[in-house]
């Protein structure tokens, strides 16, 4: 059976950078992977572009491969004869689907000794309607993992290679079937990937290199978050393995409610009742805003539910410069309970409307 391409089972061109052919690999792997692509023709797809990318990610075989085609890797006899089952996929399956996984030439896990980055970690953090609104510096209380300080994060002491994985930190095994040999390189469960040994285990952190650790950090929190946003904080997550970098701090945040205000977005509201005489004579009011209390003009004639805009007085956006406006809702309370001399005033504002010419109309026109 003629194969295909490895350029057509990529879907690169001839010319294509090491770049492009690692990116049209990784989404091959992504879309054909047996755990994630169920169809039946799934594996035979993933296998092939496996093998395309055994090839062509290597500089060496893709001149061969250019110059010769497939029969620069036949046996001589018209059959396929090189072995692609000692190719390493580790870096880049690792990158796509973590620490274990599965390929059509063998099974990985892990990333051996290798300097790997620590476990972003995830703290949630409670803020005042004003924190929020204007920022603040927080003390903020953190359970992670550290290197143990006894042992420098190693586990032990009088280190020596490992003996197993020859400091690799993995082991590869053979297994041979009837559809040919499959390769599987596994943590070492000897050194548990380290690639060293040590003659005493630390009695602080039980050989593991790492120890929980509670402590309190000072975070700079930026005016303008909102509830449900989350803020980055670099190298406060968990401690790397193997020289690795520590992971990254994500906190999220929860913004109490206020009493007065209500926020949407960058912009506040703020419900005004006023009486009816104020409503239909207008009236001055001092209203309370995150940043003091103003002076707010009310029109005479105002209609209930009507919005006046304060501009610039809402809250600032943490993206960009500017800030969000602050809108006044104009409420009208109607009284349930009236006085002697509310009720007579009432009584004789009923009488004036109802001798007013468009009142005295639309009574007839009821009649």
């Amino acid at each position: 059976m003629n194969k295909k391409d490895y350029y057509e089972v990529l879907g690169v061109s001839k010319n294509a950078s090491q770049d492009e052919i690692k990116s049209a690999f990784r989404k091959l792997a992504k879309k054909y992977h047996p755990d994630i692509n169920k169809d039946a023709d799934a594996p035979e797809k993933f296998k092939e572009a496996e093998e395309a990318y055994s090839v062509l990610s290597d500089e060496s075989k893709r001149r061969q491969y250019d110059q010769y085609g497939h029969a620069a890797f036949s046996n001589g006899s018209g059959g396929a004869g090189y072995d692609f089952s000692d190719f390493d996929f580790a870096d880049i399956f690792s990158d796509i689907f973590g620490g274990n996984f599965t390929s059509g030439f063998g099974s990985y896990t892990g990333r051996g000794n290798r300097p790997t980055k620590g476990r972003d970690t995830l703290t949630k953090v409670r803020l005042t309607f004003e924190e929020a609104a204007f920022g603040c510096k927080k003390d903020i209380e953190v359970t992670t993992s550290e290197d143990c300080s006894y042992c420098d994060g190693k586990g032990g002491t009088g280190e020596s290679t490992c003996s197993k994985c020859h400091g690799s930190g993995t082991v590869t095994s053979e297994q041979r079937t009837i559809l040919g040999s499959f390769m599987t390189r596994t943590t070492c469960p000897e050194c548990n990937g380290k690639g060293k040994t040590y003659d005493k285990e630390c009695t602080h952190c039980h050989g593991k290199g790492k120890v929980k650790t509670t402590k309190t950090i000072n975070v700079k929190i930026p005016a303008g978050v909102d509830d449900g946003n989350q803020l980055r904080v670099p190298g406060k997550g968990e401690a790397g393995t193997n020289g690795g970098p520590n992971g990254d701090l994500y906190l999220e945040f929860s913004v109490q409610k206020h009493e007065i205000f209500e926020r949407e977005g960058q912009d506040i509201y703020f419900t005004l009742p006023l009486t009816i005489p104020e409503v239909v004579l207008g009236c001055k009011k001092e209203i309370p805003t995150l940043y003091g209390k103003v002076n707010l003009t009310i029109p005479a004639g105002t209609q209930p539910n009507d919005k006046m805009r304060l501009k610039g007085k809402g809250i600032e956006d943490p993206n960009r410069y500017g800030k969000g406006d602050m809108y006044v809702i104009l409420d009208m309370v109607v009284p349930t309970k009236l006085t002697k001399e509310q009720k007579k005033l009432y009584e004789e504002l009923n009488k004036i409307e109802n001798n007013d010419s468009f009142f005295k109309k639309l009574k007839d026109y009821l009649k």
